[in-house]
């Protein structure tokens, strides 16, 4: 499990370019900085669930991100809360 405060980089993979895919992480968030907030739970990943596959349960987070690092607009203190599986984080050690 990935304690809250933690610094994380989320995965920066595309597998939607290999192939029919469900992907819940989005675009804009991948390859970026986030801090963790909390740890919402174990839950089946919804990635094999859509394909009617067998699916191991994972933690699912809160990812905080600032806004400007993301997009324009906006106030400068904006942030933005994504929740993100945990095999898409990245801690550095």
């Amino acid at each position: 499990m990935i304690a809250p405060g933690t610094q994380v980089r989320v995965r920066d993979d595309w597998p939607e370019t290999r192939g029919p895919c469900h992907i819940r992480t989005p675009h804009y968030v991948r390859g970026e900085i986030g801090t963790v907030l909390r740890h919402l739970g174990d839950y089946p990943n919804p990635e094999d669930l859509a394909f009617g596959r067998p699916a191991q349960r994972l933690p699912l987070y809160h990812v905080q991100f600032k806004r400007y690092g993301l997009w324009d607009g906006g106030r400068a203190d904006d942030d933005i809360l994504i929740e993100i599986f945990g095999p898409w984080l990245e801690t550095s050690s």
